[in-house]
């Protein structure tokens, strides 16, 4: 019988995390599977999900392939004058073309994302950041080569077999132009992943037999990628933190290879600038961090590692995360 979890504001239980890893592999599994998959009652699932969504700890959301993106997008490292962090990040955060936003411990400096090549991320570097008084530095890198992101990530608390049993079918066709439908439809999935055929149809004013349909072509081409965000310390990762790695350029693909398979990693890019390769890592605690530091990046190669602690996610996907006490 299903008593519940503690209040999910503040802490996520056993089967509370195993439930965010379905969602990892899967954003839109339907209930009943996650259940048969779990061993729990399809009651449960949908009560568990309810509440965990409903409270805004997790949110499952559409996300593109990051190949398409990547190349050319630029990581943003912003020292700011103690005191206006929450500005300049808030700030950041409300730009659709920044979906990542991060302010780091201390409390001086914001690492971003920013998407696209045109001339609103010019503005962004050349005119609006510098113009404002707040902003001391601003370090941008350039991304030359993405070897795993987000999407990529799984919090560990399913075995491989659950893994499997939940992991939808890969890409079968390639993928479709969109029409005018089709970018509705992903509009709608980029705000709610987990909406329901019915749910759609409703919302854009279409049969729900031509959402099932139109939603299962664009599956099959591979257009249906979800992201489950949630604050790792929810899931028992206490230390989330920027890699800014210095290797050397003949062992580049591989070590930027060996570390997007590692279970700890959730985000691996080749850069411009004088770091690299980057790296996004979370970890139980700093003995974890360190831990990671000498017996996986050691034995790599890397020539120097300059290491940034998130002290708090404030978007991340696209999608604003609450601020946990």
């Amino acid at each position: 019988m299903d008593t519940g979890a503690a209040d999910p504001a503040t802490v996520l239980d056993e089967l509370d995390r195993r439930l965010v890893c379905a969602l990892q592999v899967d954003g839109r599994a339907e209930t009943g599977r996650i259940a048969e998959v779990l061993g729990v009652s399809a009651r449960t699932v949908t009560r568990r999900l309810a509440r965990l969504t409903g409270a805004g700890v997790v949110r499952v959301v559409l996300m593109p392939d990051a190949r398409d993106s990547a190349v050319g997008a630029v990581l943003l490292r912003v020292r700011v004058l103690k005191g206006k962090v929450d500005t300049i990040a808030h700030a950041l955060a409300a730009r659709p073309d920044v979906p990542f936003v991060d302010v780091m411990l201390g409390g001086q400096e914001i690492g971003a994302v920013v998407l696209g090549d045109g001339g609103a991320r010019d503005r962004l570097l050349h005119a609006q950041l510098p113009a404002t008084g707040a902003v001391l530095e601003t370090v941008p890198y350039a991304v030359l080569h993405l070897f795993a992101d987000a999407g990529h990530w799984r919090a560990g608390y399913l075995t491989p077999a659950q893994e499997a049993a939940l992991a939808p079918p890969p890409a079968s066709t390639p993928a479709p132009e969109p029409d005018a439908l089709d970018h509705r439809l992903l509009a709608a999935l980029a705000v709610d992943a987990r909406q329901s055929h019915a749910a759609l149809g409703t919302l854009l004013g279409a049969p729900e037999s031509t959402v099932r349909r139109r939603l299962h072509r664009l599956a099959a081409g591979g257009l249906l990628r979800t992201h489950a965000t949630v604050d790792p310390r929810l899931l028992g990762m206490a230390v989330d933190a920027n890699l800014w790695l210095d290797v050397p350029p003949g062992r580049l693909a591989a070590v930027g290879e060996a570390l997007a398979r590692h279970p700890q990693v959730h985000g691996v890019l080749a850069t411009s600038g004088p770091a690299n390769l980057m790296a996004t890592v979370f970890c139980a605690d700093h003995a974890g961090l360190y831990r990671f530091t000498t017996e996986t990046l050691g034995p790599l190669g890397v020539n120097r590692a300059e290491t940034a602690i998130v002290a708090r996610a404030v978007k991340r996907a696209g999608v604003l995360l609450p601020r946990l006490p």
